[in-house]
């Protein structure tokens, strides 16, 4: 069975989809609205918050550190400058953990490198995220797998095969992961989604839990995705969508990340459990709406039985349609008034 645990909370096939806050850099280097994006996630129902930890100085090239960065959406002159601004640092994340425990959420980080990796491991984060971008980084993978924490792996631009690599490298290590389908797009357009892939990931990896990281407009499709089998479901979450940066503008606000919530919880029950049955709000409906075999006209005694004399009407309190040919062709043994019931026991011959 497919099972992953996070923090305590119990992931798989049954239960109700994980989901995710993914809240990135989106608090723009400022703490107290990172505060404020955690109460917002934890008001609207999301089991975690999610914040993204790099290492830039020992993450990026010189050139790319110092190249430069000026544009509607940068917070620095370079784009070194601008990673630093809106990076967290050890303390920030210990007062947002103290904070997150005190509302009761989880929170953890992606780590993109070894150094931060090894900062989160120290501050004993729950879980690990690692983006899709570090697919193909084995050693990183390696690394954080042997923590021992849950791990959940996005797939954006990789191959089955890099897919499978990760797999294969991972479980004798640490199998407590979750494999994410993602678009690597931001934000991804619908008709690259492929949730299909979602299903695929199943079969291929029965005993892993699969999720997915849902970088679209919109709700409908990580609902698609949970029906689909997805039990971690991750949307990038926001303040206000018109915010600076590149992040927001796909990102959903309190009342969408509030309507996933509801809705994913509301799919599970709707699945139901593949068993068609007939519940009793529905018979009250089904007396008014079903039909039922009457008398078409004035029938006497002894009458025999043809079509004409049958007709289809509701309420659906008598001998259901499908019975006709079962009463044609027999006599009756009573008069019948138009739109009185056909019953069997008013039959002469073999009836069922």
């Amino acid at each position: 069975m497919r099972e992953l645990s996070i923090d305590g909370k119990l992931i798989n096939d049954d239960g109700d989809c994980y989901v995710i806050a993914e809240i990135g850099h989106n608090h723009q280097g400022k703490l107290e609205n990172a505060k404020e994006l955690f109460r917002a996630a934890k008001q609207v129902g999301a089991d975690a918050v999610k914040l993204q930890k790099r290492d830039n100085r020992t993450l990026y090239t010189q050139e790319l550190f110092n190249k430069p960065y000026e544009n509607e959406n940068s917070f620095g002159p370079t784009y070194g400058a601008h990673r630093e601004a809106l990076e967290f640092g050890p303390d920030e994340y210990r007062e947002l953990q103290k904070y997150a425990r005190e509302l009761g959420i989880t929170f953890f980080a992606t780590a993109f490198d070894f150094a931060s990796a090894n900062l989160l491991a120290e501050l004993e984060m729950p879980a690990f995220k690692i983006a899709s971008g570090d697919l193909t980084n084995i050693p990183l993978l390696k690394h954080v797998a042997q923590f021992g924490k849950p791990m959940v792996i996005s797939t954006g631009g990789g191959t089955l095969e890099d897919v499978q690599r990760v797999y294969d490298t991972i479980t004798p290590i640490n199998p407590q992961f979750c494999l994410m389908q993602c678009t690597a797009s931001y934000p991804a357009s619908f008709d690259e989604l492929n949730l299909r892939v979602i299903s695929s990931y199943r079969e291929r990896f029965p005993d892993t839990v699969i999720g997915f990281s849902a970088h679209d407009n919109g709700i409908a499709m990580a609902l698609a995705g949970y029906v689909l089998g997805a039990r971690v479901v991750e949307k990038h979450f926001t303040l206000n969508r018109s915010l600076k940066g590149t992040d927001h503008a796909f990102s959903l606000e309190r009342e969408g990340l509030r309507k996933l919530v509801r809705d994913l919880r509301r799919a599970r029950v709707a699945m139901g459990d593949g068993e068609k049955n007939v519940y009793p709000s529905e018979k009250a409906p089904l007396l008014k709406m079903g039909k039922k075999l009457v008398a078409a006209r004035d029938l006497p005694n002894h009458h025999i039985l043809t079509h004409e004399d049958i007709a289809i009407k509701s309420p659906g309190d008598g001998l259901a349609p499908y019975h006709l040919d079962a009463v044609l062709g027999k006599r009756l043994k009573v008069f019948l008034q138009k739109d009185e019931n056909i019953s069997f026991d008013l039959l002469d011959g073999d009836v069922p």
